[in-house]
């Protein structure tokens, strides 16, 4: 054999033998990975982007895989993460003993299955805490002092503690029940004469789609402004709305994922850690508001939540 040749073939067996190891690494790696599985929300560009941002939060000791048709029993302690309601209905109803974290699910929402007393299933809460869209509206007009929230005689109740809770940060606040359909514009027109602003609610019966309009054209006939409740209102007239950036969800899945992994069971159900603001300028600059930069909004909440002992939204 030439001289070039055996130098040739040498070169080729170091590289192989200094490869050989890494790839073996690697896939000794893949191997071991714990299986997390998902359950698709239905909007495979919302599932790719969702579950990459967990997985960038997981690190390569886990692995996202498509939850299987039939999840063999030696696998149904492998977290389960969920995209929307009908995601987390669809596995619990064909899984009930998984173990299962909600993810784009609203906190009304959870409840009923009393998270509390499972320790298999949780959930990072979707809708944002009244609170906190409250406190926005107060960042935005600072002068305000009476915020009037728009409720169904079925929900008539839900708003106890946040009415409590408002007087710590120098808001009153009061329910003015919507009775029937026919009494919605004359009970928005009472709300509006206490208000300083209305708080939006996830009150399906009162923020329904037909009667958005009817209530953010009275509002703005008035000079008054809508709160929230999300970033799907701001878009339909609504002047702000905080909202969790799906990089926050993601996030707090992940810790989730790995809480459960040290040890084999959830955190209570709860919301996102970081929140930012969306505005809408037309409508500010319509009634003459001006507006601070969303950073600024979403920081004065924040700070305001922080510097009470009172401000637990959890």
């Amino acid at each position: 054999m030439k001289p070039g040749k055996i130098g040739f073939l040498s070169v080729v067996m170091v590289a192989v033998f200094l490869i050989w190891p890494m790839t073996t690494l690697a896939q000794s790696k893949s191997e071991t990975a714990q299986t997390v599985y998902f359950v698709s929300s239905g909007n495979l560009t919302l599932d790719k982007y969702f579950t990459d941002l967990v997985s960038e939060n997981l690190g390569p000791e886990f692995k996202l895989k498509p939850l299987p048709k039939r999840l063999p029993p030696a696998k149904r302690n492998h977290p389960i993460i969920t995209m929307g309601p009908k995601a987390f209905e669809r596995t619990y109803r064909n899984t009930p003993d998984a173990v299962v974290v909600g993810t784009f699910v609203d906190r009304e929402f959870m409840d009923k299955y009393a998270t509390e007393q499972n320790p298999h299933i949780s959930a990072i809460y979707y809708d944002v805490p009244l609170l906190r869209q409250a406190l926005t509206g107060k960042v935005i007009l600072p002068q305000a002092d009476k915020v009037a929230i728009l409720a169904s005689y079925v929900n008539r109740d839900s708003y106890d503690e946040l009415i409590e809770q408002l007087p710590a940060y120098g808001l009153e606040g009061k329910v003015f029940v919507v009775t029937d359909k026919d009494q919605l514009i004359p009970t928005v027109i009472r709300a509006l004469s206490y208000g300083d602003f209305i708080l939006g609610t996830s009150d399906h019966d009162i923020y329904h789609p037909r009667n958005i309009k009817h209530i953010l054209l009275t509002a703005y006939r008035r000079n008054k402004i809508l709160i929230g409740p999300s970033q799907a209102f701001v878009k339909a007239g609504a002047i702000a709305s905080s909202y969790a950036p799906f990089s926050s969800i993601a996030e707090k899945t992940a810790q989730y994922i790995l809480y459960y992994r040290e040890n084999a069971n959830f955190p209570a159900a709860a919301y996102p850690d970081s929140y930012k603001v969306d505005l809408n300028e037309q409508v500010a600059r319509s009634l003459n508001i001006p507006l601070p930069e969303r950073p600024h909004v979403s920081e004065a909440v924040n700070e305001l939540l922080k510097n009470n002992s009172r401000g637990s939204i959890q």
